[in-house]
Parts: C-alpha cells; structure tokens; sequence
C-alpha cells in the first residue's frame, strides 16, 4: 500500500487512543477512526516526521465539551467519503506518532488507502484557530503513540 505524504489538513484512518483510556494504561485504541493532521513537522536529529492528529468522532459533544468541538459540515463529510452521519473533529484530546506509525489503518470501503484525502481550507483554518483558542486556555492533551 503506496502511503499519502503526510500534511495538514489531510484525513486518515488511524487507531487513536483516547486520553481516559491511555491514563488508565491501555496501549490499543478501542477502535479506528477518521483523523485530521494538524501538524507534521520534520523532526531535525533524526528526519523523521512528527505528526499530531485529532479525532473525527460521531458522538455529540457534552454540554460541558462543546466549545472542545467542531461539527463538521455534511458537505465536508461526504466529499471526504465519510458516512451520512454527523461527525465532530475533537480539539483537545490529540495523539502525537512518528509518520508512519504503527495505527495507521485502512479504509474499510477502500482497503488500499488509509487517507480520506484533505479538509478543504477554510474548515480547516477553524479546526486551527479553535485548537490555538484552546491551548490559550490550556486544555490541549497530548497522548504519545510512538511508546
């Protein structure tokens, strides 16, 4: 399988591994999901790619969570090949690897890709000014998947 170069805004299936269920030493994702690459910066000492992502989840977010939130438009949803339900990006719970990876999973419609393809720009650019707005407030959580 022929990878896609790792950038922002590009959608991937990915096992992403909730901060609960890392704190309480679980090491496997409960289960794949669409994830967003916010950042893929290159890595100096060693060349390699650090590639930080956020969650694409069906579930509505808690009362308490909503400003943690994004919905995504349908239209964005259905261009990127995601089922007709809705979906929102979650902006404070972010899992960091080295590109490849290993949880990095296929499509199950298209089992020869493990990408969705790209967030077109201006949803995007407020997934990052809603991920900054919330670093300002210090609720970003980081979860390491490369240990």
């Amino acid at each position: 399988m022929k990878l896609p170069a790792p950038a922002p805004g590009l959608v991937v299936r990915y096992a992403f591994l909730w901060k609960e269920d890392h704190d309480k030493g679980r090491y496997e994702a409960a289960k794949d999901r669409p994830c967003a690459i916010v950042l893929a910066a290159n890595l100096r000492e060693t060349a390699e790619i650090q590639i930080v992502v956020v969650p694409i989840t069906h579930s509505a977010p808690a009362p308490e969570e909503v400003s943690a939130s994004l919905e995504m438009p349908r239209a964005v949803a259905r261009t990127l090949g995601l089922d007709g339900g809705r979906h929102w990006v979650r902006l404070t719970q972010l899992n960091r690897f080295i590109w490849p990876g290993y949880d990095l999973r296929p499509r199950p419609d298209v089992p020869e890709r493990v990408d969705y393809g790209f967030i077109p720009e201006a949803f995007f650019k407020r997934i990052k000014s809603a991920i900054l707005a919330e670093n300002k407030r210090k609720k970003l959580s980081f979860t390491p998947r490369d240990e």
